[in-house]
């Protein structure tokens, strides 16, 4: 992921001559209302300027980079960055040694925080734009886990045809977030209700449901001792970030020891296999979701993926759960193997799919080989690499786009 990292490399940008620089900056997407900076120009440069009239240094934190921001004579900093990459992309300001966010923008949840975050413009953006098409919902849900025994939170998005066919049931994608990311990173980072929106209006995908959950927090069983948590359900949010009932940013919408699995022992790890989440989506999530909406409760009608960290989850869970999920989806979360699946009783007769992505600049060889070596013992594998793109939302989104067209046909 773009996450913020401290860096030793420290540039400013104040010796670029005009001619370096087009001055056609414009406020940026994610912005705050009636907010003008942060802006981005057509380079792909991010400006920011931030009123701190006592401050003695202020940087622009972006990209692993710092950039030095120069302060006028009314106690306004102003600073611009170099040409970004294209897509989301999480920075923060540092104010005399101090990283805080930058109140110019609407808050995201990543890097293990809420913080600020910026959009460059892409060439191929179209896809996950708001359109005049026929809206879906994105709707926040609570629900009680008999596992930890507590109240947990997902998204649910459902398509616009849930409300005006009542009697139709429809397939389920459970769909997961990277690490340091939370149940918000799909809606809101990922654009999902924009991504299906202009998908199902196109005819590229099927409707179905989809569940964005928080695989983030190292969660344990009831009356065992848990760690703190990772931003999810129940921490405070600073003024800016989406509360409570609120949906993501995006666009609004309207409302609308645990089992094992069949597939043998689960990998440990935060977050990966151990932490109580799978436990979670198979014994609670799951059972939430389709007593709770019109869903069809098989695993011809199920699907599961996640970027990352979430794509690793989705490996394990699955290969645990051979029997549970037809179709597979790992964005930049590694790949399965033959070794995975050759003698899991169950797999190859229920699954339907497994795809694998990555962007250009990650690794792709190494999914594009696993795809070949599945298709050879009969599996319907699908690699797909992400041009000019690396570990990043916009990869992600890329991801969730070509998958979804594959999807419950």
């Amino acid at each position: 992921m773009k996450k913020i990292i401290l860096s030793l490399m420290i540039f400013s940008v104040a010796g670029l001559s005009a001619q370096q620089v087009v001055e056609d900056f414009q406020p940026s997407s994610t912005n705050g209302p009636n907010r003008q900076y942060p802006m981005v120009n057509s380079q792909g440069m991010v400006r920011a300027r931030i009123n701190a009239p006592n401050a003695n240094s202020v940087q622009l934190d972006i990209g692993g980079v710092r950039y030095d921001m120069v302060k006028d004579d009314a106690g306004v900093w102003t600073g611009t960055s170099a040409p970004q990459d294209v897509g989301f992309h999480y920075y923060q300001l540092n104010i005399d040694g101090a990283n805080v966010p930058d109140p110019g923008t609407l808050f995201f949840y990543g890097a293990s925080r809420w913080g600020s975050g910026i959009e460059i413009p892409s060439a191929d953006q179209d896809f996950w734009q708001v359109k005049n098409v026929p809206q879906g919902s994105v709707s926040e849900v609570f629900y009680w886990s008999t596992y930890t025994e507590t109240m947990r939170r997902c998204f649910v998005y459902l398509p616009n045809e849930y409300y005006t066919n009542p009697t139709k049931r429809f397939p389920v994608l459970y769909l997961q977030h990277g690490g340091g990311e939370n149940e918000y990173g799909w809606p809101s980072q990922g654009h999902t209700g924009q991504i299906m929106d202009n998908l199902i209006a196109e005819g590229k995908a099927v409707p179905f449901i989809i569940v964005m959950d928080n695989g983030q927090q190292n969660v344990r069983r009831a009356g065992q001792e848990a760690q703190a948590p990772q931003g999810g359900f129940g921490g405070q949010r600073p003024a800016g970030a989406p509360q409570a009932g609120q949906a993501p940013q995006g666009g609004q919408r309207p409302a609308g020891q645990a089992p094992q699995g069949q597939g043998g022992q689960r990998p440990g790890g935060f977050g990966m296999g151990g932490g109580g989440f799978p436990d979670i989506i198979i014994q609670d999530l799951i059972p939430m979701i389709e007593k709770k909406y019109r869903v069809i409760g098989d695993a011809q009608h199920r699907a599961m993926a996640g970027l990352s960290m979430g794509g690793m989850q989705t490996r394990t869970i699955t290969v645990a759960n051979p029997t549970k999920f037809a179709y597979v989806g790992l964005f930049s979360g590694g790949a399965i193997s033959v070794a995975d699946v050759q003698d899991n009783e169950g797999y190859k007769e229920t699954n339907k799919l497994v795809f694998m992505s990555a962007g250009s600049e990650e690794n792709p060889a190494r999914i594009t080989q696993a795809a070949e070596e599945l298709k050879n013992i009969g599996i319907n594998a699908v690699s797909y690499v992400s041009e000019g793109t690396a570990h990043e939302w916009h990869t992600w989104r890329r991801s969730l786009y070509q998958f979804a067209q594959l999807l419950f046909k």
